[in-house]
């Protein structure tokens, strides 16, 4: 005979946890979605390697998480305005998708991009 999941008692079914490397993911899809943010090119050498969003590390214990987030910006733009939305996007998809609470949110805005190619490359 097979019993509901909703009869067992919760401390019975176990645990779950997610990895630092999910959380980091869920931080960089968030940051990329917000309105202002860029994606910068990827160069070593001189040599172009496309193109590449947000990126995140992940620091905590236990369920609480720190992220520090570095993004490239369009040109001009609000930084704080868009820092601001920045913290707080990535706030709540981390803790609506993991359950995780956020303490803090550094962020690093390592390029301003303009929206026009440069004619010359």
């Amino acid at each position: 005979m097979t019993v509901p999941p909703d009869a067992v008692d919760a401390a019975e079914r176990g645990t779950l946890t997610i990895s630092p490397s999910v959380v980091r993911k869920i931080a960089q899809h968030a940051a990329d979605q917000v309105d202002g943010t860029t994606r910068a090119e990827r160069r070593i050498a001189g040599l172009g390697l496309g193109t590449h969003g947000a990126s995140a590390k992940v620091g905590g214990e236990g369920n609480d998480v720190d992220l520090v987030l570095d993004v490239a910006l369009n040109y001009p733009a609000p930084v704080r305005r868009i820092v601001g939305d920045l913290r707080a996007r990535v706030t709540e998809e981390v803790e609506r998708i993991t359950s995780y609470q956020v303490r803090d949110v550094s962020v690093t805005v390592s390029a301003l991009l303009p929206d026009i190619a440069p004619r010359v490359r």
